[in-house]
């Protein structure tokens, strides 16, 4: 999110680790703030443009979870680092044409956000027994329509299509803050849209929200899974 004024400026001179430390240390304290447990939350690191090498370094550091924005940048890093047991999520904007690629290396797809894609994951002819990955459902809190996500008044619509396809593993709800809006009210909103996802499919009750500069608040509204990306990685690279 460049140019988001929300986001901490990120001191270059602190070490990869010191960094992590930092955004482990703020999770903790708004989780603490928030009457609930660091033990709940699950830290993605987002690491867009990046290097594999990068990756590599904050797995030794004890992270487990990564989060990539575009397939052919995941696909790659997933295939070099396989031996590493990481968790990958797929964060980004995916086209329909790409989904079963997607699903051949990650465990988690974030952005379920239109029927095209949904049905991509379903089983065919030539992959009558696909894969099952874990998947959110992206929702659209702005009044933006070509912003990424659902509408919210979609959503109950989009989850029972998700809940067809028997490949993806409905896990709850993902958006974004928008950068207009103070940010928790933003996931509150989020929050009742995930309630009301959990009386169709009780299961899924996670709710993906937060990043470098807002995660304090969406944990304050229960977040259980964090996309957090510069403030640890530091500023991205330009893009290959």
């Amino acid at each position: 999110m460049a140019g988001d004024p929300r986001l901490p400026s990120v001191d270059q001179s602190d070490g990869l680790e010191a960094r992590l430390a930092s955004v482990r240390g703020s999770i903790s304290d708004a989780a603490r703030a928030a009457g609930r447990s660091a033990d709940e939350l699950t830290l993605v690191v987002v690491t867009k443009y990046h290097p594999a090498s990068l990756v590599r370094q904050l797995a030794a550091l004890g992270v487990t979870d990564v989060g990539e924005n575009r397939h052919q940048e995941a696909q790659a890093k997933a295939a070099e680092l396989a031996d590493l047991g990481l968790t990958w999520h797929f964060v980004g904007q995916l086209q329909s044409k790409k989904a079963r690629q997607v699903r051949r290396y990650a465990d988690v797809v974030q952005s379920l956000d239109r029927d095209s894609v949904v049905d991509a994951f379903a089983p065919t002819e030539s992959e009558p027994d696909p894969r099952v990955v874990d998947g959110f459902v992206q929702v659209n809190l702005t009044d933006d329509p070509g912003r990424g996500g659902v509408q919210p008044d979609d959503v109950e619509a989009m989850v029972e299509r998700v809940l067809r396809t028997g490949t993806i593993r409905l896990r709850g709800v993902m958006a974004v803050a928008p950068l207009d809006e103070e940010p928790r009210r933003a996931f509150a909103r989020l929050r009742a849209v995930s309630s009301r996802v959990t009386s169709i499919a009780p299961g899924a009750t996670d709710i993906s929200a937060g990043m470098s500069g807002d995660h304090a608040e969406a944990i304050a509204e229960g977040a259980t899974h964090l996309r957090i990306g510069t403030a640890i990685t530091g500023n991205r690279p330009d893009a290959p």
